[in-house]
Formats: C-alpha cells, structure tokens, sequence
C-alpha cells in the first residue's frame, strides 16, 4: 500500500508517463486522466498499438518502443500508468523494469499482487489500485475546494507544483 508521502514523491518527481492502453477517445476514463496530468505539466507517451496520435502525442505499440524513442531524445519514462486488465499487467511489469522506470502504477480496478512485489524486488515503486489523475489532484490541491474528502489533513496550503 503506498503512503501519502510515497504517491508525493511519485508525482513530485516523476514527470513523463507511459499510458498503456491509452484511448483516444475523449469519454474513456484513461484520456480524461492523461489530459488532466497534461495540463498539469506531465509529459505523456501514449501506448496504444492501434492509432498513430494521441494527445498531440505519437503512439506507440509497446512500453519498450517508447521507451527506446525517447532515449534518442535524451529523455526516459519515469512511471508506467497501466489501463489494462490484472492478468495483463504482469508483462508490463517486466518491461518497466527493462526500460528502468521507476514506477509502476496500475489504475483503479486494477490489482496485481505478482507484479507489484517483483517491481518492488527490482526496486521500482508500486502502486495499485489508484488513479493518478485523482491523486494528483487530492495531494497537490485540486480537490479541496471542490468539498471532496481528501483524508489529508494539514494546517499547510497543499504544496505547488511549479511549472
């Protein structure tokens, strides 16, 4: 289970996300949660097989080809956001720890304990269960004055992120 402090340091230090299973249409869930993390100044890399563009972003089919076309750039994926079934994370798991992401996060629904104890053995972080975009928004201040419970409780204005 990660803590309040880990999702933090995820998404306060991790700023390109790999999307499998990413959908280019504006209703699914994953491209409401990748346009949000967009505009909140993430880099998204779409993996998707069956279109060429999402997001304004080039797709590609694997985890592993995205991640080899942003090393010619210069740049690595830092966190794998799976919108996939539990029996097919397994397979995303060992491709983030072969492009060396530093986390794995598999989306609401989604619960595999295989793969998150051999991420965390690789020495990735983890995270099940959770929808980053609604994470994000809970610890860096989007939610409050919504009136939505967050569960966090402070004293201090919700940190910033700085773009």
């Amino acid at each position: 289970m990660s803590t309040i402090h880990e999702l933090r340091r995820i998404l306060g230090g991790c700023r390109t996300l790999a999307v499998v299973g990413l959908s280019a249409q504006w209703h699914r869930p994953s491209f409401f949660a990748a346009k949000y993390m967009q505009a909140h100044g993430y880099r998204i890399v779409p993996v998707n097989p069956t279109v060429t563009e999402i997001l304004g972003e080039r797709s590609y089919p694997s985890v592993t080809a995205a991640a080899e076309a942003l090393a010619e750039q210069g740049q690595r994926i830092d966190i794998v956001d799976c919108f996939r079934r539990t029996e097919e994370i397994p397979p995303l798991a060992e491709e983030a720890i072969a492009v060396g992401a530093k986390c794995l996060w598999q989306q609401i629904g989604v619960v595999n304990e295989a793969a998150d104890a051999r991420v965390r053995a690789a020495g990735l972080w983890s995270v099940m269960n959770r929808c980053v975009k609604i994470e994000h928004a809970r610890l860096f201040g989007g939610l409050n004055w919504a009136g939505v419970d967050t569960r966090v409780i402070s004293a201090r204005r919700p940190q910033q992120l700085f773009y």
